[in-house]
This record gives structure tokens, C-alpha cells and sequence, in this order.
């Protein structure tokens, strides 16, 4: 019995590890029926597969973007959304950095297919200016090493499986350690 909890405890811990990367590369869960809002830079797009056509010659609905000081959804940006029966959306450009209310209403049944806060920070083109010096003025930027990286499945697979090697091997090594000295 004292073999076997040792044993069971590293298979364990060796399953576990070897889950690890299989829970990392998995995709989001995925949402129900609402909307999706994102920006870049100035530019807020809204998508939403919830609304429907109301008659072949009508709209899909409308998409407002309020800012904080505005209350109900006559008071924003309004714009129609465009579409297909599969995917609806709309978009509004030259936005200033703020926080932002996205509603959108179908007009089927005059519903509101969601509501979602957003932050936009501004233009997404990088302001350049040239330096006299040549070395970095910040140093080394440590700290986050290659997280900022967006590593691909095959490289997440590789490095799980290394870490899985490793934690077998290290309950192999602790478990041989354990066992009393014999000639």
C-alpha cells in the first residue's frame, strides 16, 4: 500500500501537467445570442447574429453609440445595421477616446439584442519621432520574457509535452530516491 499512493499521486500529477496544454490552446466558450462589440484605433464595430430581417425590403435594425453623458439609445450615434441573415453589424469611425455604450435594437420586434461597454483609446497608427541617441533610453525590458508572444498550437503541443516529460521524470527520479539503498 505505501508503493502505491506515491505512484497514484504521480500519475496524477503527470496527467494534470499533460492536460495543461490541451486547456491552453482551447478556444473561447462560445456566447449566446447578443452582440459583440471591438474597436481599432477610432473605429467601433458592433456584430450580432440575433436580429432578423423585418420584410424582404427592410432593415435588420439600428446600432447606437452613446457616450456617458447620453441616457437612452435616441440620444447616440445611430447607425443602421447591414447584413445577412447569418451575421448583422455596424460600425461607426473618427470615435474620440472615451468609454462608450454600444445598444443595438432589432426591428422585427423592436427588442435590444444587447448592450456592451467599450473604451476606446485612440488612433491605432503609432506616433514616430526619431532620437539622436543610439541605445535604448528605457533599458531591458524585463519581466513578461515571451508571454506577449502569441504562440502558435503546434509550439504550445511541444512545450507541454517537454513539461510532461519533465514531471515524469521527476517523480521517476523522487520515487528511485525513495526506495532504501540495496547492494
Amino acid at each position: 500500500m505505501r508503493t502505491i499512493q506515491p505512484i497514484l499521486r504521480s500519475g496524477l500529477t503527470v496527467a494534470a501537467v499533460a492536460a495543461l496544454p490541451l486547456a491552453l490552446t482551447a478556444g473561447p466558450a462560445a456566447a449566446g445570442p447578443g452582440i459583440s462589440v471591438s474597436t481599432s484605433g477610432s473605429t467601433v464595430s458592433v456584430t450580432t447574429t440575433a436580429c432578423s430581417r423585418t420584410a424582404p425590403t427592410g432593415g435588420w435594425g439600428t446600432a447606437s453609440l452613446l457616450t456617458s453623458s447620453q441616457a437612452n439609445f435616441s440620444q447616440g450615434r445611430q447607425v443602421a445595421l447591414s447584413g445577412t441573415t447569418s451575421l448583422q453589424s455596424a460600425a461607426w469611425s473618427n470615435v474620440s477616446p472615451g468609454t462608450y455604450t454600444v445598444i443595438v435594437m432589432c426591428a422585427f420586434n423592436n427588442s435590444t439584442a444587447g448592450t456592451q461597454s467599450i473604451i476606446v483609446s485612440g488612433s491605432a497608427t503609432p506616433t514616430i519621432s526619431a532620437t539622436a541617441s543610439a541605445s535604448p533610453s528605457r533599458g531591458v525590458m524585463g519581466g513578461l520574457g515571451g508571454a506577449t508572444k502569441d504562440y502558435g498550437t503546434l509550439t504550445l503541443a511541444v512545450g507541454g509535452g517537454l513539461v510532461a516529460v519533465g514531471g515524469a521524470a521527476t517523480a521517476w527520479f523522487l520515487r528511485r530516491r525513495s526506495r532504501p539503498y540495496r547492494l
